[in-house]
């Protein structure tokens, strides 16, 4: 099944296009945006090799749910929910630009993400791992429900915090 189009009161998620390059390796390379995502920000040259297998792999295989997420027909942000083996079930992700922070965007982004994960993917749990120093974004996901599941330590030394949220 493609990738839907999700709406919420300011957003537009929809799958990515190709001119989405330029605003999508703005994002993963931004040092303040990467910095608790994955291994931290991406040099310019490997988030243009990440949006590239969004369309040679992800979407070409039907892998997962990635969205470009649009305020007002402008690009905002990067969201996804997938199955992964880190916590044995699926997993939300979810990025904004720093222009679009502080205004409850990344809350609703989130949000329509869970509802997505209950409603049509039928899970029972959605999941969400954040590095431990990373409070805006435990805040936000502790307004969702999310309770705190357990810490994992990573091979940097660095601690990610594993959260959950049960269909209630």
């Amino acid at each position: 099944m493609p990738t839907p189009v999700l709406r919420t009161d300011r957003l537009l998620l929809e799958p990515y296009q190709p001119d989405d390059a330029a605003d999508s390796v703005a994002l993963l390379s931004d040092p303040e945006v990467g910095r608790f995502m994955g291994n931290g920000p991406l040099t310019p040259a490997d988030a243009a090799d990440l949006f590239g297998r969004l369309f040679s792999k992800v979407y070409a295989e039907d892998l997962f749910d990635v969205w470009a997420v649009r305020r007002d027909g402008r690009y905002v942000g990067h969201a996804e929910i997938k199955h992964t083996e880190d916590v044995d079930g699926h997993e939300i992700v979810y990025a904004l630009v720093r222009p679009a922070w502080g205004g409850g965007l990344g809350t609703e982004l989130a949000r329509a993400l869970v509802r997505y994960g209950f409603d049509t993917l039928d899970l029972s749990r959605v999941w969400a791992t954040v590095a431990k120093e990373n409070h805006a974004s435990l805040a936000l996901l502790g307004k969702l429900g999310f309770a705190h599941q357990r810490d994992v330590t990573e091979d940097d030394g660095g601690v990610t915090r594993v959260l959950a949220v049960d269909r209630s």
